[in-house]
């Protein structure tokens, strides 16, 4: 794991990888969408109000991946120290926060004509809005913390671990988004994939799962994209510190040198 740690040598990976995971990316999730939206047949029931369902659990998915992936980067910054862990982890952030709102304006979306209302306090639709509410919290959080690293000049600190702390605290509404058709009397419907079996026709599940391969790369092109600029804007701070430095250092030896004389 600590061979990806140099970030030398992760920039040289990310370069080439970026590019293709998000063009593979487009390609998957627009020809998922298209055979999705306008060839796929119709739901008995739902109608063609089923097609939203191609961006809604894709997204709903990599909401919950985006802060397992948070939780994950979390507990290596604090345990093995990795020092590209924390930026893996706001570089998720945001993709994850953007992912989370999706699922709950496409399900809002949805919801009107099968639940005959926008929005229902119901388990799984309020702890998703609890899961977008906590990353807006962490990318508040990991933003004072940067800052805070930037004027002391570090790339780890208190606020750091404070942040990786609350990633971790986080995951704990995952399993309740999860399980919450299952623990409480609910208006959504209970999970139709589970392991090693489905309950969704396979006319509507095989496009569902190239979606979701789909948006997965691009969650992981967006991710490494992140990540690149992060660790371009810490260089960036780095070197004009130097800069910084070492024109305080010179004017320190000016300023001296009458004395000296």
């Amino acid at each position: 794991m600590h061979g990806f740690a140099n970030p030398a040598r992760f920039l040289r990976i990310a370069r080439w990888l970026t590019p293709l995971l998000l063009l593979s990316g487009l390609v998957v999730t627009g020809a998922a969408l298209a055979y999705g939206l306008f060839l796929a047949p119709a739901d008995r029931l739902m109608g063609d109000t089923v097609r939203i369902l191609y961006i809604h659990v894709p997204a709903a998915w990599l909401g919950m991946g985006g802060w397992t992936t948070i939780a994950i980067a979390s507990l290596v910054e604090l345990v093995w120290r990795h020092p590209l862990a924390a930026i893996a982890a706001r570089a998720a952030a945001v993709p994850g926060a953007v992912f989370t709102a999706i699922c709950l304006v496409t399900g809002s979306i949805w919801g009107r004509p099968t639940w005959g209302t926008w929005w229902v306090w119901d388990g799984r639709l309020t702890s998703m809005l609890v899961l977008l509410l906590l990353y807006f919290a962490y990318i508040a959080l990991a933003g004072a913390a940067q800052r805070d690293m930037s004027a002391g000049g570090g790339l780890s600190g208190a606020g750091s671990r404070v942040t990786a702390i609350f990633g971790l605290v986080g995951a704990v509404n995952v399993p309740i988004i999860n399980r919450s058709v299952v623990w409480w009397n609910s208006l959504h419907q209970p999970p139709s994939i589970t392991m090693g079996k489905s309950a969704i026709d396979p006319a509507f599940l095989w496009p569902l799962l190239i979606a979701t391969v789909g948006f997965s790369l691009l969650f992981g092109g967006v991710v490494l994209a992140r990540m690149r600029a992060l660790l371009a804007d810490i260089q960036a701070e780095a070197r004009l510190r130097r800069k910084a430095q070492k024109a305080e250092g010179q004017a320190e030896v000016l300023s001296a040198a009458p004395d000296s004389l």
